[in-house]
């Protein structure tokens, strides 16, 4: 049986889910065509403009964590679903499981490997060729 997620985690897959519908979008436009209307009735005052930039600095601010979660749970799932394909494969090489701990420079070189099988694979001459 699956652990229980923690609270946080619970919030913040349920908010970023919610956040991405439609009646939420179509709720931020309502709210600033409203702000936006109510311009001339405050006269376009510092602190009509305020109101707006201080909600959607503090919406924004607290979204950037929420999504950053679930962005990281959703990419560690993926990456070891990815390695579970790697270390299934008899052929895979199987030192590309932990690819993603490799220096910026040591991937480039993997990537170039790899680039380079598939120029081979595709009948294409080498670079410098």
């Amino acid at each position: 049986m699956p652990k229980k997620s923690s609270l946080f985690t619970r919030f913040a897959k349920a908010t970023s889910h919610y956040a991405g519908t439609p009646a939420v979008f179509g709720s931020a436009v309502a709210i600033v065509i409203i702000w936006a209307f109510t311009g001339p009735v405050f006269q376009y005052s510092d602190t009509w403009q305020l109101v707006i930039n201080t909600g959607t600095t503090i919406i924004t601010f607290l979204m950037v964590f929420l999504i950053q979660n679930t962005q990281n749970r959703d990419t560690q799932a993926l990456q070891v679903k990815l390695d579970e394909l790697i270390k299934s494969h008899e052929e895979a090489d199987n030192a590309l499981l932990d690819m993603e701990e490799l220096e910026e420079e040591e991937m480039k070189k993997l990537r170039e490997e790899y680039e380079k099988l598939a120029r081979k694979k595709r009948g294409e001459p080498e670079q410098g060729e």
